[in-house]
């Protein structure tokens, strides 16, 4: 098994931590609109980095671009929940552009995770 696994999934685990504690936050946060997107968006990410990572153990057609597709996410996941994180708990603003540079990079790894997932149930010739 790669590095790459063991990553996704510790990831994930930070990921789940961190949209668990932004939803507490933004429970109790008068305006934490935003803080809810950012920990539903984390959570949403932590299942998918885990899930990818279970899937591609044992697959071995189309398992490049599901690890592919799912690192984008993970990435586009910190852009886009971590500036909205920001914004809303330090008046902060990362970089311009970086929350939708993020959900840019969630959409596209989705798409490639949806080649990986053909790919993987393609017959074999």
């Amino acid at each position: 098994m790669t590095l790459w696994l063991p990553s996704l999934l510790c990831v994930a685990g930070l990921y789940g931590a961190a949209g668990v504690g932004a939803s507490a936050v933004a429970a109790h946060l008068a305006g934490g609109a935003s803080l809810a997107t950012a920990a539903q968006f984390l959570l949403l990410g932590a299942v998918t980095l885990a899930g990818a990572a279970a899937l591609c153990v044992n697959l071995e057609r189309g398992r490049t671009a599901i690890l592919v597709g799912a690192s984008a996410i993970g990435l586009g996941t910190l852009l886009f929940s971590g500036d909205l994180a920001l914004r809303t708990l330090m008046e902060v603003k990362l970089l311009w552009g970086t929350a939708p540079t993020g959900g840019m990079l969630m959409i596209a790894g989705w798409l490639v995770f949806a080649i990986g997932g053909a790919r993987a149930s393609w017959p074999q010739r």
